[in-house]
């Protein structure tokens, strides 16, 4: 029934998620949630889905895969390098495509629908990244992989390249089992971590993860995560890319998470001198639009000076400035703010 609608893989599990409640309280406690004030609001109605959705009996977990159809198998390598062409906009993979919140739900709903079909009248809920849900443990239970120290879910036959959806309903199902872990003594993701949000093995700070802060993040961005954020200006694949779990990580059956023409290797400038408009219309249906226009401007900017700190030739250095000070004018306080700091940039600055 899962494939049919795209997923490559589903499980079942019970509503109790009591072990995880130490972890979650903590988290929050530390003030790793950041500006994300929601997650305080909800509290443990994460870790207990009987609260969220009165009368869940158990949850199906499902998973889909995104990386792009035309991935070659050296993906991840590619990747990795383009970090190191500061001139050049980083994406992440999972948002070139379209909006994984719309695909996702959609085809829950119609496989919920089905569900109530083959075995009777029930309630359901669909969720997928958009309710206070612990997407990762939940997978765990359901036997879809085990948590990486990375926080994402790992899978022996697909690494982490995939999305996460549930379905909450009202019906007792037996469970599928749990696998074991398997990242052993490594520990790649925390060493490769540019602003090292990774705090310890299954500990993220998010105020630190640089997907948080281009995406999630309200406001100025702090100096000193500006120089370690480079040229990503759309969250942050680096913990995945480097992970040896990922040379098995499946290509995805759908279309849409193909790469739009525009974001394959999309130049900063060319971001940058995107209007208003034209950052509407081009995002269209993506998960990048949720930004806003403001905050891609503000992301970009911070590239933009990290590329005037590195040894690009001064012709490169010299448009880039250009394209800065036509808006230094901008009525944001806050992206006047860094575009100066842009502008400050230079090779032999600390930061």
């Amino acid at each position: 029934m899962g494939q049919q609608h795209g997923f490559s893989q589903i499980g079942v599990t019970g509503v109790d998620l009591s072990h995880a409640e130490p972890g979650l309280l903590r988290w929050l406690e530390l003030g790793f949630h950041g500006s994300m004030g929601y997650m305080q609001q909800h509290g443990l109605r994460r870790a207990r889905p009987a609260e969220l959705v009165p009368g869940t009996l158990s949850v199906v977990t499902a998973r889909m895969n995104y990386l792009p159809q035309a991935s070659p198998p050296d993906w991840a390598s590619i990747h990795l390098n383009r970090l190191n062409r500061p001139e050049q906009a980083y994406l992440s993979l999972y948002a070139k495509g379209r909006d994984y919140h719309k695909v996702l739900r959609q085809r829950l709903k119609k496989m919920a629908e089905e569900m109530s079909q083959a075995w009777g009248p029930m309630g359901y809920r669909v969720f997928t990244d958009s309710a206070p849900v612990l997407e990762v443990a939940l997978a765990e239970n359901a036997g879809l992989g085990w948590r990486g120290k990375h926080t994402l879910l790992l899978d022996r036959q697909a690494g982490s390249m995939f999305f996460l959806g549930e379905i909450y309903i009202d019906q007792l199902l037996p469970s599928t089992e749990p696998v074991g872990e398997h990242c052993g003594s490594c520990q790649a993701c925390i060493d490769i971590c540019p602003t090292r949000a990774i705090v310890a093995p299954y500990q993220l700070d998010a105020r630190r993860c640089i997907s948080y802060l281009t995406i999630e993040h309200e406001g100025a961005i702090p100096v000193e995560l500006r120089r370690p954020i480079g040229n990503r200006i759309y969250g942050c694949d680096d913990c995945q890319l480097i992970c040896p779990w990922n040379k098995f990580a499946q290509k995805s059956s759908l279309p849409d998470f193909d790469e739009r023409a525009g974001l394959a290797t999309p130049q900063l400038i060319e971001l940058w001198n995107w209007t208003e408009d034209e950052f509407l219309c081009r995002t269209e249906g993506s998960a990048i639009r949720r930004i806003g226009y403001l905050k891609w401007l503000r992301n970009i900017s911070i590239a933009l000076g990290n590329a005037l700190a590195s040894q690009l030739p001064l012709t490169e250095k010299q448009a880039m400035r250009q394209a800065l000070a036509q808006k230094t004018s901008h009525p944001s306080e806050m992206l006047r703010e860094h575009i100066q700091w842009a502008l400050s940039q230079q090779p032999d600055q600390a930061g």
